[in-house]
């Protein structure tokens, strides 16, 4: 289907369907250094936005042919808190979602905005990235649109969780010699603290990324984790983080799946039957799917 992918199951989140808010092309605000997406011009808005009664309709064809998932998890290629139907589509969700619960992956480009936090509340888990607590390493790590300010995020997401019930999670992602920085990393603590989230989500370059960048050692993240004493840190590492249910997945749900997110042949061979390995070695050989390699390890992509 052309706007939800997946299911997939996480140690954090358990079985987890996605809604892709830009399938066709890279919609962000930020264009990260470490983004597994290709490198691309911050933009204002997302291009070609779908239509909430399309999603929710795949989303019910789900549900009626595999049962409701732990999450049902609302991104983008990009930021989608861009997309201009943000409020109804969360609307629409929490009608139908059943046992489900609603999480939205951001930025946090937009939490400053009241109307946006007025959304956002309506969902029971809010994601937010805050990879640097100074507008000159945001600035660096992140590659934003201008006039988008850390500041005004950290101010949104203290004012946002006054007005939240839900979870609320932060995520810092570690850029070798760019935001790894003891002074950034005492910097985050310290505004975290204040924000108080429920959980912190410590992690670093994990896949292919849009620019010549280098991750850290999982050994390193363990030691960062030290320093944000007192709160609720998960470190992410490859072995913690992922275990899937064997999924079977037509040749376009393959080339879809794998646009959005490229796989290890592990991650393969734990995520799909027999028939799905065997349609993505077809694609492979015929040239519509790529390989890609980040020091030893061998991702497979979309061409």
């Amino acid at each position: 289907m052309k706007y939800i992918f997946g299911p997939v199951k996480s140690r954090r989140f358990g079985l987890s369907l996605g809604i892709d808010l830009s399938p066709e092309e890279k919609s962000c605000n930020f264009d990260c250094l470490y983004c597994e997406l290709k490198k691309a011009k911050p933009v204002s808005k997302i291009k070609n936005e779908p239509d909430v009664e399309i999603i929710i309709e795949q989303i019910k064809e789900y549900i009626k042919n595999f049962g409701y998932p732990d999450v049902i998890t609302v991104t983008a290629n990009g930021e989608p808190t861009l997309y201009s139907d943000l409020e109804k589509l969360i609307n629409n969700l929490n009608e139908i979602k059943g046992k489900s619960k609603t999480l939205i992956l951001s930025n946090g480009s937009t939490i400053n905005d009241k109307k946006k936090q007025e959304i956002l509340k309506k969902f029971d888990m809010v994601k937010i990235s805050l990879d640097a607590a100074d507008q000159k390493t945001f600035k660096k790590v992140n590659r934003i649109l201008d006039g988008i300010s850390v500041e005004d995020i950290i101010q949104g997401l203290m004012q946002f969780r006054k007005i939240f019930s839900g979870e609320l999670i932060i995520e810092i992602l570690l850029v070798r010699n760019v935001n790894d920085s003891l002074k950034n990393i005492k910097n985050l603590s310290k505004v975290i603290k204040e924000i108080k989230p429920d959980r912190i989500d410590i992690g670093t370059i994990d896949r292919p990324p849009a620019y010549n960048v280098y991750p850290l050692t999982d050994e390193e993240l363990i030691q960062i984790s030290t320093l944000f004493e007192g709160c609720n840190v998960n470190v992410v590492t490859r072995e913690k983080d992922s275990i899937y249910e064997n999924i079977s997945l037509s040749e376009d749900e393959i080339i879809q799946t794998f646009k959005r997110r490229p796989y290890t042949y592990e991650d393969i061979k734990s995520v799909f039957d027999k028939k799905t390995l065997d349609r993505i070695e077809d694609l492979i050989k015929n040239g519509k799917l790529k390989l890609r390699k980040l020091k030893k390890t061998v991702f497979i992509s979309s061409a």
